[in-house]
Formats: structure tokens, sequence, C-alpha cells
């Protein structure tokens, strides 16, 4: 990859930013036109580079103008301290920094607004912290989609989740919702197999830290409309596995802590192992980056879904499983080795069955005889073959 054309601009102003940006853009041929959005990024100055990176990776999907505000130093004179970066790791994007310092810490949407594209959708993304209500932070007022994540920016995500609940407003969504998207595709596609019968009871095995855990949770109680509860497991194991208890059989969806293969059991089914891996930061962006609509599925989850989800405090993960509440993660590792093993058996087993291949003739006349016959039509004969049968005339 070509090294990005990084342009520094200390102690500048917005206008000699967008002034450098039209230079640059005629200078390296990006075109301002082929973008789609502009994503302004609220960071912290100590975590630009990670929050660039992954805005870069989504950005190959989204083309788009990155506006990144970093809040420097609250002390001291107001300085704005700029950087353009195009091409290279700049993926599909413009990407311009913004460092604020001093009182123009507190105006970043005084900042950001020249640079916003024109006639472009405005998304708003906070990748280390959240804003007590998206909605109404002076730059989320001016996004269409705004953007949190919970699981970067707290330990304690259900009383996050209920703040995230008391403000939604239509273009709210979280990373941690965009996290479980895997997992509710596949839930809802073993829901659609026979036995047709309604979910009594559901089981969410998770980390207290994790809020994809709950969200998960309070989408199956909303829209299952029954009691959800879930079993926690140790911090840091993120969403281990769901229960859904049904008349004739359960269903079990379980993927071991740091794992990437799950195992699904339901009944009149055998049981299979599914690809469920864990999906990156960048992934998650570029998806919400798809849709600019407010996600109203999301919005009954977080606001309805809620109220269907109890968390008792002495129900860990290991008492749900011992008492039958739960599917056990240890026996789910030990299916997906089992079934490797029994596939891996079945597939040396074909290749042993399967017959050598005939070796192609050597003589030069042979391989013409062999040729012409497969390329004859079926029941067709080749003229050199009719004359041996007829003879000499």
């Amino acid at each position: 990859m070509e090294d990005p054309v990084i342009v520094d601009l200390p102690n500048t102003t917005t206008a000699e930013v967008s002034k450098k940006l039209v230079r640059l853009r005629d200078d390296v041929g990006a075109m301002a036109l082929s973008r789609v959005l502009t994503l302004v990024v609220a960071v912290d100055e100590t975590d630009v580079e990670a929050a660039v990176e992954t805005a870069n990776l989504a950005s190959h999907q989204h083309p788009c103008r990155i506006v990144v505000v970093a809040a420097g130093n609250r002390r001291g004179t107001a300085r704005l301290d700029a950087q353009i970066r195009v091409g290279g790791d700049a993926g599909a994007s413009e990407v311009v920094v913004m460092r604020l310092y001093g009182a123009l810490t507190g105006h970043g949407r005084s900042v950001v607004t020249p640079l916003l594209l024109a006639d472009s959708p405005i998304v708003a993304w906070w990748p280390t912290w959240v804003p007590p209500d998206p909605s109404k932070d002076p730059i989320g007022e001016m996004a269409s989609r705004r953007i949190t994540d919970l699981a970067a920016s707290t330990s304690k995500p259900k009383p996050a989740l209920r703040r995230l609940a008391a403000s939604y407003t239509p273009g709210d969504t979280d990373l941690a919702w965009t996290r479980i998207t895997l997992w509710r595709g596949l839930l809802a596609a073993a829901l659609d197999q026979a036995p047709y019968e309604p979910v009594t009871a559901v089981t969410v095995t998770g980390a207290p830290d994790s809020a994809s855990v709950d969200l998960l949770g309070a989408w199956l109680g909303g829209r299952l409309r029954c009691p959800v509860t879930l079993a926690r497991s140790r911090s840091g194991t993120g969403l281990i596995g769901v229960r859904l208890v049904r008349r004739s059989g359960d269903v079990d969806l379980v993927r071991p802590p740091d794992g990437n293969v799950a195992t699904l059991s339901q009944v009149g089914q055998p049981e299979r192992t599914l690809s469920l891996p864990h999906r990156s930061d960048a992934e998650c962006l570029a998806d919400e980056l798809r849709r600019l609509d407010p996600d109203e599925v999301y919005a009954d989850a977080l606001v309805r879904g809620m109220q269907r989800v109890t968390q008792p405090r002495t129900l860990t993960a290991s008492k749900a499983v011992a008492r039958g509440d739960a599917p056990s993660p240890k026996e789910a590792e030990q299916d997906i080795k089992r079934l490797h093993r029994a596939a891996a058996r079945v597939s040396r087993a074909a290749m042993e069955s399967r017959p050598e291949p005939a070796a192609p003739p050597s003589d030069p006349d042979e391989v013409k005889a062999e040729t012409r016959r497969r390329l004859a039509p079926d029941g067709a004969t080749t003229t050199s073959s009719r004359r041996r049968r007829k003879g000499p005339s």
C-alpha cells in the first residue's frame, strides 16, 4: 500500500483546513463527490489512532470523510492543531484530525461544521465514551445516526443501558447491539424450523460487563413475549450461550469463551457446529454505516424488551448449568471437538474409498481415439469406427 499524504497544520483555523483539503484534492485526486457521508468521531486525544484505524477499515465499504474531534488539555490557551490524511492508510476516505485545546474543547460542533460534506448524511460515533443523551450532545444534534459503544466505555452496562433507554431518540444505536447480529440470525433460523411451538422461557448466559448479553435477552423477551433470565459468567467472557425452553425440548446455542465456533442443539435435528466469530469493531461500524434510517428493532429491545429481563444476583452460570436452566459451555466445547473428529473421519473414509482415476493412454493413436470417443455425442460413432464395421467398399 502506498504511503498516505499527511499534512500537519499546527495552530490553525477551520478555514485553513478547508482550503488545504481543496488543494490536496486537486493534487492527489481524492474526489469528495464520491463520499457517501461524513463520519464525525468524538474521542479523547489518547485514543485517536485506534479510532482512526477502525474508521478507515469501515470506510472501505462506505467511502466517507472522517472528521475526528479530539479533546486535549482543557487548560491554557485555546488552540486548534489539525492533521489531514489522504490515501494510504486513510482507506477510501479523507481523514481530518482536529485536536482542540483550552476553551475550544467545548466548541467541537463549531469546529466540525465547516468540514461537513454538503447534502450528505452525518453520522456521529463515540468510540470510548457515551454522552448522557447522544441526541442532545452538540455533535449528536447535527447527526442523523448516533453510534455509541458501551463495551468500550463502561464495565457496568446495566445503568448505562437504562440511561440510553430513557434518552432514546430515533437514530441512536450501540455497537453492543451490532455484535449480536449473528446470534440473532442463528436463533431466528432455529425457530423457523419444526416444531413450531411457543417459547416459554429464555436463559442467556454471559459476562456482567457485556451489554450484548442484556440486549440479546431484551430482544428475545420482547419478540417471544416470555420471561428472560440472565446467568452471569466471569467478567471478560462475553456472550456464551442461550437456551430457549419449549414443550417438546430446548433449543441451545452455545459458543465457548474465546471460541469462534458454536453448537446448536434442538429437537428433531442433529447437533451441529456453526461458525460464530467474534466481530471486530470495524465490522460492526461498517454494518451501522450501511443503514442510515432508525433501527426500530433495537429501539424495541432497548426501550421495551429490557422490562422482561431479570438478573438474579445469586444466579451464576455454573449454578444455572447445575440445575439444568442453561447449557454447559464445557460440554459444548467437547461436542465441538467430537463433531470435528467425526467429520474428519468421514472425510478420510471418502478419500480412501474414492477409486483411483484410470491412467491415460500413452500411445498416440489410442489418445486420438479416446479423444474422439469423448467428444462424440451420445449414441454417435466416429467415422473411423463406422469404417471398421463396414469393411472395405
